[in-house]
């Protein structure tokens, strides 16, 4: 009886401290996510009262006659591939250097964290005033053609930008991570491989690199879900122009729905891009999970 009595006191427990998280869950992402998945299938314009069921014709409809969605996806595609990259190379580079022996190693960490702070939307003005008006002003007085091109005018040039502003915010957030990762590492087995006569490139990849995978895993899949998510840095520095060429997907979406009053196909779209990016960040986590050293 009185085992009884723990075990359901250990429930109520339980279900007292998960309960209102897991309530405020299901209302806030559960049920929108349910209901948006029947208005994929629905031409609702937002506003009217009139719903009308069109079964899967907006999906066919954006796989066919909407390149607009396609070139979107295509551009967040090449977007996040590329930031992928670059962020957690410059990520893990800063790591390396902060966990040296430098005695500004504090004041580099916090220089090099504080782009995370800022807001998206913020920074994309504050670059969007330096790549429009900074640069340009330095070009009047040093004639090289980085500062000549319009940078936000141009679309290879914006794309590069919104690169680079996007790499320069995250790359701080991911060493945080490659820090942490870093000072797991065992000092015997860094001891054990420079006996062995192991330089400095070797123990980085022999020894370090392979240990800290599970860094790896978790700096990759942020990246890419927050690649594929870029809305207020895009819709800040650029709204998607020069003529759409650097629209990504949330911003597509976001125009299709409430600018252009198509509720129900960017609500279809929305779903398709959920779809997608669950199983390219799948895909990831199950690859690098089965690159892990298990000690």
């Amino acid at each position: 009886m009185e085992v009884k009595n723990k075990k359901l006191r250990n429930k109520l427990d339980y279900w007292m401290f998960v309960g209102p998280a897991f309530l405020f869950f299901i209302v806030i992402v559960i049920i929108p996510f349910l209901i948006g998945i029947y208005y994929s299938f629905t031409n609702w314009d937002g506003v009217s009262s009139t719903v009308e069921w069109v079964g899967i014709d907006n999906f066919i409809k954006l796989f066919t006659a909407d390149n607009n969605f396609l070139n979107s996806f295509w551009f967040t595609l090449r977007f996040t591939l590329t930031v992928l990259v670059l962020t957690n190379v410059v990520g893990f580079l800063l790591a390396l250097l902060v966990t040296s022996y430098l005695k500004t190693q504090n004041i580099l960490r916090t220089a090099f964290f504080i782009p995370n702070v800022i807001g998206g939307l913020i920074l994309g003005f504050i670059w969007q005033f330096i790549l429009v008006r900074g640069i340009p002003s330095i070009g009047e007085y040093i004639p090289l053609a980085i500062f000549q091109s319009p940078w936000l005018g141009d679309a290879k040039t914006a794309f590069w930008g919104m690169v680079i502003v996007f790499v320069w915010q995250l790359s701080g957030y991911m060493m945080i991570i490659y820090i942490a990762g870093l000072q797991s590492v065992d000092e015997s087995l860094l001891e054990a491989a420079k006996i062995d006569g192991a330089n400095s490139v070797q123990k980085l990849f022999k020894v370090i690199i392979p240990l800290i995978v599970p860094a790896f895993t978790i700096c990759l899949f942020l990246t890419t879900s927050m690649a594929f998510k870029v809305f207020d840095l895009n819709f800040a520095l650029t709204g998607g122009g020069p003529f759409r060429s650097t629209e990504s997907l949330a911003i597509h979406i976001y125009q299709e729905a409430f600018n252009y009053n198509r509720f129900g196909l960017g609500s279809a779209k929305a779903l398709i891009f959920f779809l997608i990016v669950a199983f390219i960040t799948l895909l990831q986590v199950s690859f690098t999970k089965r690159k892990e050293v298990n000690m």
